[in-house]
């Protein structure tokens, strides 16, 4: 699946089928494809020994067993990543071999209860197994290179890391059938600086902040026209938070589409915004189905293909889903 090759919109399995699997596991990455997501996202953050593994987090107590695991007691530290201070065990703090020998469970366990008879079954995936299962499935991949900044100043840097784990799993062949996205600006500028490979890049925006790297910076300064044109310089697509695509009320309700999508697009920007989950609690309150004094009321799942289609109607060029199989459906 290379990026070129579709005007429908993607379905970007995002962290694998994880409404379904624990995220970012092979497994989870399997159920995508199977189910015809046009891309598996794997988030990226790197180990001691200069390793690139797929986790959302660098803190990984609430998608491992690090926190049962008796020899590894004291790497349990603080830290404070991207301004964020968190207590856990982090991937930098192990080699590859140590991570391997941890195994993954659900993260959200209150609202995806079913996923837990999966916990324990799988290891951490590194970002060439994730390429390697994508191009051998012939789907497209699509990383997330994580707290670039906050790594750089551990001693680690992911940028070079990254390039040559795709040179060595493909080199262009792969980086053609892969967006590259970050909510840092200076690591997608660097791809091109660091190597000859085209890369895809997608600049990840938030619904406030800005980007970690240049803090002087708003991500709603980077949304104006001109900063648009500024992301077009470096950058084939955004990835905004849907929110600002769709807003909600006080209420809860969706509003009327804003014209982010029309804006990124005269800028030459496809627009991936993220993340589509099918649980009541995620989505709009005109789109939850059942009984809300029920105890699992927030679990269940309410019209997902709705808000999908909303989506697809404002002009979304793809959509970052939990659930990859209903994104498909709902596309049709």
């Amino acid at each position: 699946m290379g990026v070129e090759n579709s005007r429908r919109p993607i379905v970007i399995a995002h962290r694998g089928a994880s409404g379904e699997r624990p995220e970012h596991t092979l497994a989870a990455y399997r159920l995508a494809i199977a189910q015809g997501a046009d891309f598996i996202e794997p988030d990226l953050v790197m180990t001691k020994d200069g390793v690139l593994v797929c986790r959302h987090e660098n803190e990984i107590s609430g998608t491992t067993d690090v926190g049962a695991r008796p020899e590894f007691a004291d790497r349990r530290k603080k830290k404070t990543v991207d301004g964020v201070a968190a207590a856990g065990w982090w991937v930098e703090d192990f080699t590859l071999a140590e991570l391997k020998t941890l195994r993954c469970k659900e993260r959200l366990p209150q609202l995806r209860p079913a996923n837990m008879a999966f916990d324990g079954r799988e290891e951490i995936p590194t970002f060439a197994e994730a390429l390697a299962l994508a191009l051998e499935s012939g789907v497209g991949v699509y990383p997330e290179l994580k707290h670039p900044t906050f790594l750089r100043e551990q001693g680690l840097d992911p940028v070079p890391a990254f390039i040559a784990a795709v040179r060595e799993g493909g080199a262009q062949r792969a980086a053609d059938a892969m967006f590259v996205q970050c909510f840092e600006i200076g690591a997608l500028r660097q791809l091109a600086e660091m190597s000859s490979i085209r890369w895809n890049c997608v600049q990840l925006v938030a619904a406030s902040g800005g980007p970690w790297d240049r803090r002087e910076l708003s991500y709603a300064d980077m949304l104006s026209d001109a900063g648009l044109r500024a992301i077009a310089e470096y950058a084939r697509g955004i990835g905004p938070e849907k929110s600002l695509i769709i807003p909600r009320g006080a209420d809860g309700r969706s509003l009327a589409p804003t014209d982010l999508v029309a804006r990124a697009h005269s800028a030459t920007l496809v627009v991936h915004p993220w993340t589509f989950r099918a649980e009541n609690y995620f989505l709009p309150s005109e789109l939850r189905r059942g009984d809300a004094s029920a105890p699992d009321y927030m679990r269940q799942h309410g019209d997902f293909t709705a808000e999908l289609r909303a989506f697809y109607a404002a002009g979304v060029d793809g959509v970052f889903s939990d659930f990859p199989a209903a994104a498909v459906a709902a596309r049709a």
